[in-house]
């Protein structure tokens, strides 16, 4: 069984697989895809042998609709992390933002944030992380296929983005107030598709125990 699960946020992927399995009883269930805590969104559970289609999943294009907050930096590259720089925010406006995303159409190359399960000598980053330890990390190469403008309100952007699989849009996020010439952190992150699986065919949780309760009856 593949389900099309809308995370929460402040739930763990752990927390929405841990809640599944409660629900059906099933012995083997799966992610194909970590959402960090603070976003949510489309998250694809997998059970018994359909976990094996999870790492195919797991591979494909994945599109976001990502808020940054200009002018503060964070040790995580989001909301949850703790502050660490402020920044004046530069006078830029909707035609310079424009021209920024579109700077980072095609191949990304990017450092993976010191707080993700990224691994460096055989250890987590997080975990040198929580240690106030700062490692050297070999850039990733990933590609952006779509970047687009949504909104600008005073210190905050909101854009879409298409990419492949393995782009941190916490980095992003911070490398897009870098070109600003400021600083940035993410505030909030919504997958909206993971391969062809839509938001728009999300379950909630209550509506798939509530519906998983009708199938079982």
């Amino acid at each position: 069984m593949i389900l099309n699960i809308y995370k929460p946020s402040t739930w763990t992927s752990f927390d929405v697989v841990k809640k599944i399995k409660i629900i059906t009883k099933e012995k083997k269930v799966g992610h194909g895809g970590t959402l960090d805590p603070f976003a949510e969104g489309v998250l694809m559970i997998g059970t018994n042998i359909d976990t094996k289609k999870l790492s195919n999943i797991s591979r494909c294009n994945k599109t976001y609709i990502a808020t940054i907050k200009l002018g503060i930096h964070t040790d995580s590259f989001d909301r949850d992390g703790k502050i660490i720089k402020i920044n004046e925010v530069p006078i830029i406006n909707e035609a310079i933002i424009k021209s920024v995303l579109q700077s980072f159409l095609g191949s990304y190359k990017h450092l993976p944030p010191m707080y993700s399960a990224k691994k460096k000598n055989g250890v987590r980053l997080y975990n040198y992380a929580r240690k106030n330890i700062i490692v050297e990390r070999d850039p990733i190469k990933t590609q952006i296929e779509e970047i687009n403008f949504i909104s600008f309100d005073k210190d905050k952007i909101k854009f879409s983005v298409k990419c492949s699989s393995g782009t941190y849009i916490r980095s992003l996020a911070v490398d897009i107030s870098k070109k600003l010439k400021t600083i940035g952190h993410l505030v909030e992150l919504i997958r909206t598709e993971v391969g062809g699986f839509s938001i728009n065919d999300s379950l909630s949780l209550k509506k798939f125990e509530e519906s998983w309760k009708f199938i079982k009856t």
